[in-house]
């Protein structure tokens, strides 16, 4: 079987996903042809050898609609025969665009892919292409469906995790962003926004907050006790019997920040990349996918990371770097005391509650992150894994090349 290698990756800012972010003003298309500009200038790319552009975008309608990765393509003036395509594994999709990239490589039917994902999430609001799993009543409360939120709160409170706890996890999280922006560590992958006549939009990820406490981050409410109250609480207790209330913990400070972003990674053969004279940074060794339980729905990366170690005929420890997607501070916090992971593994550079999560492209950004952070401490092995919603993990291992 062939082999995966990954030659570049790159990503824009994560601007806050509000109107007042720097990133509101431009389109969801206008990040990722950037993106997918950058990949083809700086390897100096004849884009007429890159078979396919997989993307993730978690909400494709409006602008993000009517398959953004061939629009892309397009835009970025890549060859006519050139070919994209847009994926959906909502949270996922970033990391399961490079899985299915990778894949390609592998079977030996495709040489040269770019895959990432893309979301605007200033202006194509989560939620609002009405999908069935969270909108449809009746499966809804034939299934447990509760928003990922209560979820959340209800792995907290059946595993014994406090409000000190997620946000001491949250402090930390900003307190390493802030360090690692100060050090400039993202630089390899993050390229700075430009508008059409060059002026620079936004040059670092914009939610980092230097000087973070635990103190301040307690004067917050919880985020999710009144919709627990409207019947949501108790439509999740249905299936977890053996909790009396569950302990809302979660506010806007421990969970991961609502931003917009976009990221691609270049991946191909071995022969592509000597034929074109690309210089091989990492190849992926392994990757996995796993359902899991839909109402508590955010512990699938720990089944997936175990999926994935067995595929790749290794252990937790043979694993250097891990980045763990924090959706919500509870999310790595069970992953390491599931698998017994150390948190100086994990996510050293803080993760998406000091960062922001642009849902279809954080699966790539955390990978690119992953890549760059081997490099620079001379690591083998990283994993990436993210939580998703509907109950499903997905995982994936990383080996750096010298």
């Amino acid at each position: 079987m062939a082999e995966a290698y990954i030659y570049d990756a790159v990503r824009t800012p994560r601007g806050r996903g509000k109107s007042d972010g720097s990133l509101h003003e431009v389109q969801p298309i206008q990040l990722l042809t950037s993106v997918l500009k950058e990949i083809q200038q700086r390897n100096q790319l004849n884009t007429t050898y890159v078979d396919d552009v997989i993307m993730g975008c978690v909400t494709p309608i409006g602008e993000q609609g009517a398959d953004i990765a061939r629009t892309a393509v397009i835009e970025a003036g890549y060859a006519e025969s050139v070919a994209g395509v847009q994926l959906n594994r909502f949270c996922s999709s970033g990391l399961e665009a490079i899985n299915q990239a990778a894949a390609y490589v592998m079977s030996g039917q495709v040489d040269l892919i770019v895959a990432g994902g893309v979301e605007s999430m200033s202006r194509v609001p989560m939620g609002s292409d009405g999908g069935a799993l969270f909108m449809n009543p009746q499966i809804v409360a034939r299934h447990n469906i509760v928003p990922q939120g209560i979820s959340a709160d209800l792995i907290a409170t059946k595993y014994g995790y406090s409000r000190k706890d997620v946000d001491t996890f949250a402090a930390e999280s900003y307190r390493r962003a802030t360090e690692a922006q100060k050090e400039n560590r993202f630089y390899k992958s993050l390229v700075p926004y430009k508008d059409e006549i060059g002026i620079t939009i936004l040059d670092r990820d914009e939610g980092v907050r230097p000087g973070t406490t635990v103190e301040s981050l307690g004067a917050l409410k919880p985020a999710f006790e009144m919709m627990g109250s409207m019947g949501l609480d108790a439509l999740a207790l249905m299936k977890y019997a053996d909790i009396d209330k569950i302990n809302h913990v979660h506010h806007a400070g421990n969970s991961s920040q609502i931003v917009d972003g976009a990221a691609g990674l270049l991946i191909g053969s071995k022969e592509i990349g000597e034929k074109l004279g690309l210089k091989a940074r990492a190849k992926i060794k392994a990757f996995a996918i796993v359902g899991s339980e839909p109402t508590i729905m955010l512990t699938g990366p720990v089944p997936a990371a175990q999926k994935v170690l067995k595929k790749a005929g290794m252990s937790i420890s043979d694993i250097d770097l891990f980045e763990v997607n924090e959706a919500f501070a509870v999310v790595p916090l069970f992953f390491m005391d599931q698998l017994g992971v150390d948190y100086s593994k994990v996510n050293v550079n803080g993760g998406a509650i000091a960062l922001g999560h642009p849902l279809g492209a954080t699966g790539a950004i955390i990978s690119a992150t992953l890549i760059d952070e081997m490099e620079r401490t001379g690591k083998q092995f990283g994993l990436s894994t993210l939580c998703i919603g509907g109950g499903m993990g997905i995982a994936t291992i990383f080996e750096r090349i010298n």
